[in-house]
């Protein structure tokens, strides 16, 4: 048993604020995208790569991440990754065109690969010595995670308003450097272990991931031949990362963990999640700018109140209901919750108000994302060992953020296809914009049916010490 840190709070606030930061860093570019749009010449259904191009980067390289940081040590992988992350925001911020962005992007994604599993490791060791102390720290690590992405929305509003647009990516190069200054006295050193990388598999699934992206972007402008043959090419690299996870010795995602109890069905959960919400707030940024003609500023402030009912109902009120009743229940009710919000999301007008249009509708999302996501999260943890629970933070957080990328394609093809492309008509984009957020209702209303059909209850699905680990959040 290791020394129990003194410093383990002050670390706990480093490592917070790296996820607040690596989360942060999907959503922070949303008000900024007009903007980026007419500088860089974007076009509509392109635009959302400058999203899906973290997205995919951070999501299929988390188990990549996961193995290093066991391989080299946490604390000496979660340093590369903020080296990497600042590099990427340089070019990112630096892009004359479209592609440079996009690149930028990417390397900014696999900064966050690094980071995120890095600090779990990290936060494990800091507090895996008290079930109840374990507990409060992941309440606050997690409701970083969301807080951070709705919070993006805000400043990026401000930074764009008041600075320009590269400044969303140079924001993080100071704060980069202060997190790398604070990493010797904060957090512990860990030393790694002997054995191999699975490269072959970090490139199957990144590779299958962004082709199945690709795929469902392009579809509306491409022959179904093509579409077929692209479909089948992401099916055979992601059916390729399983047929390596079964034959390597030291695999990426050692397939026997998905026995776990709870574990399928929680990141399903998640990747459903994560498949509804971030598409609606990338096109409710759209139509604030787009239709209702705010600008950067006011469109990041319009979606403040989002970010303040995350943070009143994730910290006060999800914990404490998470310990009294269990992660089932709040999932399933926090999606038919985000269900109907995104549905009133649907009945936006060309001629809208923000009060009438926006504010209800965004709240009760709100609501409903702050019921079910540390759930899942805690639920897809619980079933696991503890000497799995980095792969399985890896891997929940890789499923949302796949379903976040998968979501936003579809989303966005959807969008596309019902005139959301005709810039400048306001009708045709409202309409557009509608049938993106009646699609990702219906996601999360799916999320809310799988849920409730397949996930067990948490006492037959969970271990006494998960059991212990719940209620330490409602403490």
């Amino acid at each position: 048993m290791n020394a129990v840190n003194p410093r383990r709070w002050q670390a706990l606030v480093v490592l917070a604020a790296a996820q607040f930061m690596v989360i942060m860093d999907t959503s922070i570019i949303g008000v900024a995208l007009p903007d980026m749009q007419r500088d860089l010449g974007f076009s509509q259904g392109d635009l959302q790569w400058v999203f899906n191009a973290y997205v995919i980067a951070f999501g299929g390289l988390l188990l990549l991440g996961g193995r290093l940081s066991d391989l080299f040590g946490a604390r000496k992988i979660f340093t590369t990754g903020w080296i990497v992350l600042i590099a990427g925001s340089i070019i990112a911020a630096a892009a004359g065109d479209a592609w440079i962005e996009i690149g930028g992007r990417a390397v900014q994604g696999v900064g966050g690969a690094l980071i995120a599993p890095a600090s779990m490791t990290l936060l494990m060791m800091l507090f895996g010595h008290n079930p109840r102390e374990l507990g409060k720290a992941m309440a606050l690590y997690g409701a970083a995670a969301p807080a951070g992405g709705t919070a993006g929305v805000f400043l990026g509003g401000v930074i764009t308003e008041y600075l320009s647009w590269p400044w969303v990516f140079i924001v993080y190069v100071p704060i980069g450097l202060a997190t790398l200054a604070a990493v010797p006295a904060l957090l512990p050193a860990t030393q790694g272990k002997r054995g191999s990388v699975d490269v072959l598999g970090a490139i199957a699934v990144t590779a299958g991931i962004a082709l199945a992206v690709y795929t469902i972007v392009s579809a509306p402008e491409q022959s179904l031949t093509v579409t077929l043959i692209e479909g089948v090419g992401a099916a055979v690299l992601l059916g390729l990362f399983l047929v390596i996870q079964r034959s390597v010795r030291e695999p990426l995602m050692p397939l026997k963990i998905w026995k776990a109890p709870g574990l399928a069905t929680a990141n399903l959960a998640m990747a459903l999640l994560g498949a509804a919400w971030i598409p609606m707030w990338y096109f409710l940024n759209l139509y604030l700018q787009q239709v209702l003609g705010y600008g950067a500023f006011p469109s990041g402030a319009a979606l403040l109140p989002m970010t303040i009912a995350i943070m009143i109902f994730m910290i006060g009120v999800t914990a404490r209901l998470l310990g009294r009743f269990g992660a089932k229940p709040l999932i399933v009710v926090g999606l038919v919750i985000l269900a109907l919000g995104v549905a009133g999301l649907s009945l936006v007008r060309p001629d809208g108000a923000f009060a009438s249009d926006v504010l209800p509708a965004s709240l009760v999302a709100a609501v409903g994302m702050s019921l079910a996501y540390i759930p899942a999260m805690m639920s897809a943890m619980s079933g696991a060992r503890p000497e799995e629970s980095g792969l399985a933070s890896g891997i929940v957080n890789t499923t949302y953020q796949v379903g976040s990328a998968l979501g936003l394609a579809v989303m966005t093809a959807i969008a596309t296809s019902r005139g959301a492309a005709e810039l400048g008509d306001p009708h045709m984009l409202t309409n557009g914009f509608q049938g993106a957020f009646i699609g990702a209702g219906a996601v999360a209303a799916l999320g809310a049916v799988l849920t409730l059909l397949l996930m067990r209850g948490r006492r037959s699905a969970s271990r006494p010490d998960a059991d212990t680990r719940a209620e330490s959040l409602g403490a």
